[in-house]
């Protein structure tokens, strides 16, 4: 069986050229509401925003359930491409496919498996399950389906043969429930075309709520570049997040990268809102999205959002910041990175 690897195609790290960035617009169900919905208004207003701070970087395309296109471009503007598709919810980077490209001017996608982050009682996935498929026909890529259970935010890489993975996501008994951590490692190393997997043991606290993802690793860490890794950091001792956050750093410190390099770990700390009406929240701006010659910055009307955009611009000189209100995206269970998957040049 051809494989991604075996064809020549790798996953470019996210501060690649960009050709475009996906999003899937919200609609009614289970996590917004129906529509008339004060819930759904206000995730779509969230959604639109994210979209147009994208926009200033490079296009972006959004799917939008069927009847829901002209409500859509009323939110969104002109400038903002619209495709219609059947859909259950609004994680482009968990639904959709994870691209790939092979230096000679091809594109590729790997196409997970998805069950609804592990087949969780409230999720609808049976339309979800195949917009991988679809965004990969709209942008010309060659598809490479695969049986790993997986999602976008499970994953990040460095470009260079490293991938950070949560033992609590592809292990997840949910997920891939007979497959060993060796088998995983090789599956995702087969369609990423990276050679070392660094395994975090968990993810935030919050991320295990009713709309968590039990883990993912996009809100916890993330490579900069090459041999430098952000993490997410509490510094409130009373949060259960300072003790997790502590071990991953720690872990992240001690390791090392496909090229051997210790890793460079920079903390970006949390913002200093610990709950939201009595519910813990897991917010975090290593949730962003790398776009073309930008940073879109999950924001939360806090004392640090200017702190972590200072710790953005030092890291990425070349690249403009813009920080948009992420409230509403992680109340419904998710950040800016959740929302957008990236489509890197050929």
């Amino acid at each position: 069986m051809n494989t991604p690897v075996a064809d020549g195609f790798s996953m470019p790290p996210e501060w690649a050229p960009h050709e475009r960035t996906w999003m899937a617009w919200p609609g009614p169900n289970f996590t917004f509401g129906e529509e008339g919905d004060d819930t759904l208004a206000d995730a779509r207003r969230a959604w639109a925003a994210v979209a147009r701070a994208v926009r200033r970087y490079e296009p972006v395309t959004v799917v939008a359930g069927p009847g829901q296109l002209e409500g859509a471009r009323a939110l969104l503007g002109d400038g903002i491409e619209l495709v219609e598709r059947e859909l259950n919810d609004a994680w482009m980077r968990d639904i959709g496919p994870t691209f790939l490209t092979d230096g000679k001017g091809n594109l590729a996608a790997a196409d997970w498996v998805f069950n609804g982050w592990g087949a969780q009682e409230w999720a609808r996935w049976e339309r979800d399950e195949k917009i991988a498929e679809q965004v990969a026909a709209l942008a010309g890529a060659r598809r490479y389906a695969t049986p790993l259970v997986n999602e976008g935010g499970g994953i990040h890489v460095d470009g260079e043969g490293t991938v950070l993975l949560t033992e609590t996501v592809q292990l997840d008994p949910g997920r891939n429930p007979d497959l060993t951590k060796e088998e995983v490692e090789a599956e995702i190393h087969a369609h990423l075309g990276t050679t070392k997997a660094i395994w975090l043991p968990r993810g935030l606290a919050a991320d295990y709520g009713q709309f968590g993802t039990r883990g993912h690793v996009d809100i916890v860490a993330a490579f900069a570049r090459p041999g430098v890794v952000m993490v997410h950091t509490q510094p409130n001792p009373d949060h259960p997040d300072h003790a997790i956050c502590n071990e991953i750093a720690k872990l992240l410190r001690s390791a090392t990268d496909a090229r051997g390099r210790q890793l460079e770990v920079v903390e970006i700390p949390a913002p200093t809102v610990i709950e939201e009406d009595g519910e813990l929240v897991d917010y975090s701006y290593i949730n962003h999205l790398q776009c073309n010659d930008g940073i879109v910055l999950c924001a939360f009307d806090d004392p640090r959002d200017e702190e972590a955009a200072a710790i953005f611009r030092r890291l990425f000189p070349g690249r403009t910041v813009t920080l948009v209100d992420a409230r509403t995206i992680f109340a419904a269970g998710g950040g800016i990175h959740c929302i957008t998957q990236q489509q890197p040049k050929v």
